[in-house]
């Protein structure tokens, strides 16, 4: 498995991060599976172990953390925070109080003393940045935590915090997660150039596309029956990019690779990109995106992806991409009645 910087922090991982949000009851329930695919991926070479709190519910932290016993140290693990683990209001987001608490729960349940990449899950639109980066500031320097990351920033916050962090001496996000595929290429024009610019390692979450992108979905055809059905309804059925995926099926065929191997070679190839995150829920599947490490796409076939989905575009956003609250709030788009017009 190739090795790749992440970023500047001086942490070499494997372009392959092996993500973990389905090995819980809502994926896979068998622990003990997902205890022998970790295995399965550090022996083929994937050092980089991506999980969050939330997954599961501690279900999954749990399970990586029993699997990592015995092979902590050839491993580098990335866990979140942010999102709701109780009913209490203040068990999720990004204040100081809820960081401290959320952190040594993760640690638990990983078994561990550190994490090597903490990552904020989401945008916190009501807790100040510089809030959360000193209370990340001090778990770093108390050896928690190696280095810092976020989660599904615009590239406008991502610029903030770097700001923020320079002004008072606080430790600097690393990292950033978004979501990246052939469907979904937004992230071309402003994510990913501002994370070069400030020495972001950039993994990238659903290179497949929430499965549309492995040859199960197609237009006119039955949807499986699977949970991801009933979670992103709108992003597995949308008619524009099931179109796309039938163009897609066909210039695989011709290049003599498998939906899912072109479309993640597509991700890996992308200079911005440091690794790209799988997410198994079988054994077959990981090994069958693990067949596919190796495959490189020439300039021809990376021009063809290019015009059926052009650079730096979404055929449409996911149903789980981030919302800024600008889109989902009247308030913050209209004026009061009384003050709309201009005279």
């Amino acid at each position: 498995m190739r090795m790749r910087k992440l970023g500047r922090t001086g942490i070499e991982v494997s372009a392959y991060c092996l993500g973990t949000m389905v090995f819980n009851k809502m994926g896979n329930p068998d622990h003990d599976d997902c205890v022998r695919m970790i295995h399965r991926a550090l022996d083929a070479g994937i050092n980089f172990v991506d999980t969050a709190d939330v997954y599961g519910y501690s279900e999954t932290e749990e399970i990586v953390g029993k699997a990592l016993e015995g092979r902590r140290d050839e491993v580098v693990l990335a866990t979140k925070f942010n999102g709701p683990m109780g009913k209490s209001p203040n068990r999720s987001g990004s204040s100081r109080r809820w960081i401290v608490q959320a952190v040594e729960d993760s640690l638990r349940r990983l078994r561990t003393d550190y994490i090597d990449l903490y990552q904020i899950h989401h945008p916190d639109p009501h807790t100040d940045i510089e809030e959360t980066l000193s209370a990340l500031t001090d778990l770093v320097r108390a050896g928690k935590v190696r280095a810092i990351g976020s989660s599904n920033l615009p590239a406008s916050e991502i610029v903030e915090a770097q700001w923020v962090s320079q002004q008072r001496g606080l430790h600097r996000l690393r990292t950033e997660q978004p979501t990246y595929s052939i469907l979904n290429r937004s992230i071309e024009r402003e994510i990913l150039p501002t994370c070069r610019r400030h020495g972001l390692g950039v993994l990238v979450w659903s290179p497949l596309a929430m499965g549309l992108l492995t040859d199960r979905y197609r237009k006119n055809t039955p949807q499986p029956d699977n949970p991801r059905m009933q979670w992103v309804p709108r992003h597995l059925t949308d008619e524009h990019k099931l179109d796309a995926v039938k163009q897609l099926l066909t210039l695989a065929e011709e290049a003599g690779h498998s939906l899912a191997h072109l479309a993640m070679a597509f991700a890996t190839s992308h200079p911005d990109v440091t690794a790209a995150i799988i997410g198994p829920r079988t054994m077959d599947q990981l090994d069958d995106l693990l067949a596919g490490a190796t495959v490189t796409l020439g300039d021809d076939i990376l021009d063809k992806i290019d015009t059926i989905v052009p650079p730096g575009t979404d055929i449409s956003p996911l149903d789980v991409s981030h919302t800024p609250l600008s889109s989902t709030r009247t308030d913050l788009r209209r004026r009061p009645p009384h003050e709309r017009a201009a005279a």
